[in-house]
């Protein structure tokens, strides 16, 4: 029985959708149990129709609330009685196995740095998600928990990225790739070309540079950045994305003809869409602190909710921690 410490307050439709997420995790996973952390008197009533599931919901009293609009680390510090940390310290005291939040990203960083801690020898952690490469899904580290990296932080992300590879998506030997301008060794800016040697020194399957026109090209399974341009990378595929998908529902529906062959067409479709979809793969797990924790996109609805404590029901059952720790 694995048990997740859920941020109910956090996101943009909370505790609504965090609720729901929750409830519908339940139903899929007989082996889970969850601490809904938050207003209790705005979360019970969210629960009238989970009876079958009910018994496995705890619910928790946090009465301070860490918004986006408060500064993080002194959030963390003043507002101890918050879900961020809380949930860390549940996670710390082995009272739970995992924390989601759909919450502050920067309350989550820093309440994995300062409540749970950094593991032994990662100098920073970094936020890790699954994106699309049209074979399957690829890891990009960072996404935007440190937007200044030096170059020895960048090998750390490789070797952890590549221990997430291993253990939950099941690859034997993860390839790892570093984003820049060209393929040469010696192309890049200084934090790269700094980097690269570092790269290859390391224990896992570098393959060297990829380009941005490759990063979705199936040339690497985890592919390594800073925080800045991973954010960017992250927040453009989500762009063309959305941008495409709605020129192709456009297009379909502009003549008779196109809307027979949408018609037809519409399974395919169908499995497109659910293959960009972000809340399939559900957040991006905080790695190098010692604990499991998944950061869940803001505008999470219950499904995305659902998937990100999926997510981190399989690190646990990865040991992806553990990967990490035995790896350095």
């Amino acid at each position: 029985m694995r048990h997740i410490y859920l941020d109910a307050m956090g996101g943009d439709d909370a505790p609504n959708c965090t609720v729901l997420g929750a409830v519908e995790a339940l139903r899929a996973d007989q082996d889970l149990t969850i601490t809904l952390a938050g207003t209790v008197s705005a979360m019970e009533p969210l629960l009238a129709g989970a009876d079958d599931v009910r018994e496995r919901i705890k619910l928790v009293e946090t009465p301070d609330i860490i918004t986006n609009h408060d500064a993080p680390v002194m959030a963390v510090r003043q507002k101890k009685q918050s879900a961020v940390v809380m949930g860390m310290l549940a996670v710390r005291s082995g009272e739970a196995d995992g924390f989601v939040s759909a919450g502050s990203t920067g309350a989550t960083l820093a309440g994995g740095i300062f409540r749970l801690g950094r593991i032994q020898g990662i100098e920073r952690p970094a936020l890790a998600p699954l994106l699309p490469n049209g074979k399957g899904y690829f890891c990009l580290i960072d996404c935007g928990a440190n937007v200044d990296s030096l170059p020895e932080y960048l090998p750390q992300f490789g070797l952890m990225g590549s221990a997430y590879m291993k253990t939950v998506q099941k690859l034997d030997n993860p390839r790892v790739g570093l984003v820049n301008i060209g393929a040469e060794a010696e192309k890049g800016n200084a934090l790269v070309k700094a980097a690269y040697p570092l790269m290859e020194k390391m224990p896992f399957n570098f393959v060297g540079n990829v380009e941005g026109r490759d990063i979705t090209a199936d040339i690497a399974d985890v592919v390594v950045t800073d925080g800045f341009y991973g954010n960017l990378i992250l927040k453009f595929m989500e762009g063309v994305a959305g941008t495409l998908l709605g020129i192709i529902k456009k297009e379909l529906l502009a003549d008779t003809r196109s809307k027979i062959g949408a018609l037809i067409a519409k399974p395919a479709f169908r499995r497109v869409k659910k293959v960009m979809d972000y809340t399939e793969v559900g957040g991006a797990p905080l790695l190098g602190v010692q604990g499991t924790v998944v950061k869940a996109h803001g505008s999470s609805n219950p499904h995305a909710i659902a998937c990100a404590i999926r997510q981190a029901t399989r690190m646990i059952d990865g040991h992806v921690i553990e990967t990490i720790q035995s790896s350095l």
